[in-house]
């Protein structure tokens, strides 16, 4: 079975199923707005920086493979995030940050991955002295060199911590606007929701990025629901990462594509937080058919072992979005993303002339 695309991307045509699927897959130009730095950390990697900087963690392969995978499922967000804290451990330098990220972008190019918004918590990453804008530039150092081997675009977004002072949230701000020239373009809210559920402690945060430019997503709904991206709303969005709970709110559905706001949502991800029961129970299909603004990413490639392209896979066999409305949603991505309009209209333009080709 094969399936066109909606109105304006008419001739595409990817395989539903067979053989010949997941090379078409891999071809196609993919654009990801949702990946976390420290989620995405290579296990060989990891051993090295374990073993080269003294950390006490696994030693083998499959010992750390253990570690940085989190549980499928979990039984919470916050074993989710429990997932983190080796990462963390092992990206406490500049030189260990440069290179994870570096990897990151390597290995999203090897899947033709041709945009990329990178998101990580600077503040995470100086318990070992490291100064915010010394880590700051070691990422965005990566990320430039990278990109420039590479082909694939590469922007960044500053994550500020739900558990974190409000007053070191704002520091982070400030230091993050420093570095918009540097590919450094968006400001992020994460972190454990159940225990600091209300956004609105971290608005002076909030006020000082949007001021400095950066444009402004956070997470919602990894606890809580509708209820929980009701509340996300008061800090006036574009986008937000995860919210599939807003399936079960109509009048919230109605609101979120009045408002043009974007949902970024990773669903092997959100089954393993225990958001939705199951891959196949997620509402990506639902949310796309209803009008509302969503993208399709990964969340970590290492903490949910998956590349975009087999969430890709999973997005057509397990929750049935039709091959044509996968590159409809993929194509989209490069409508809601935070990059500045030139890039986004080339790469349209790189996306479209794909399409165009596989007619």
């Amino acid at each position: 079975m094969e399936d066109p695309v909606g109105p304006g991307l008419a001739g595409v045509r990817l395989p539903a199923s067979g053989p010949a699927r997941r090379p078409a897959l891999l071809a196609m130009p993919k654009a990801e707005l949702h990946l976390h730095l420290d989620g995405s950390l290579r296990i060989e990697t990891a051993l090295e920086l374990a073993r080269s900087r003294g950390v006490d963690a696994p030693r083998d392969v499959d010992g750390m493979r253990g570690a940085l995978v989190a549980p499928m499922p979990c039984t919470s967000q916050a074993e989710l995030l429990r997932a983190f804290d080796l990462p963390i451990a092992l990206m406490q330098d500049a030189e260990a940050l440069e290179r994870i990220t570096v990897e990151l972008v390597e290995t999203k190019a090897a899947e033709n991955v041709r945009y990329l918004e990178i998101r990580w918590g600077p503040l995470l990453h100086v318990a070992r002295g490291l100064s915010l804008s010394d880590g700051i530039a070691a990422v965005a150092r990566g990320a430039r060199s990278a990109a420039a081997r590479t082909g694939t675009e590469v922007r960044l977004i500053c994550t500020s911590l739900r558990s974190h002072d409000p007053a070191a949230n704002l520091e982070l701000a400030q230091a993050a606007i420093r570095f918009r020239d540097e590919g450094l373009i968006g400001w992020d809210l994460a972190g454990p929701e159940e225990l600091f559920p209300d956004p609105t402690i971290h608005a002076a945060a909030f006020a000082a990025a949007r001021a400095g430019g950066l444009r402004i997503t956070l997470h919602a709904g990894e606890w809580g629901g509708a209820t929980q991206i009701r509340r996300a709303l008061q800090m006036d969005p574009k986008r937000i990462a995860h919210g599939p709970g807003a399936i079960d709110d109509p009048d919230l559905c109605r609101e979120l594509i009045a408002r043009d706001l974007t949902l970024d949502l990773c669903p092997t991800s959100n089954w393993q937080a225990g958001i939705v029961p199951s891959i196949a129970a997620h509402p990506l299909a639902r949310l796309h058919r209803l009008g509302m603004s969503v993208t399709l990413s990964t969340d970590d490639t290492t903490v949910s072992d998956l590349s975009l392209t087999d969430e890709y896979e999973r997005a057509v066999d397990q929750i049935g979005v039709t091959p044509g409305e996968l590159w409809a949603i993929d194509r989209h991505a490069l409508d809601v993303a935070f990059a500045d309009e030139p890039t986004l209209t080339r790469l349209r333009s790189e996306f479209d002339a794909w399409a165009d080709g596989q007619g």
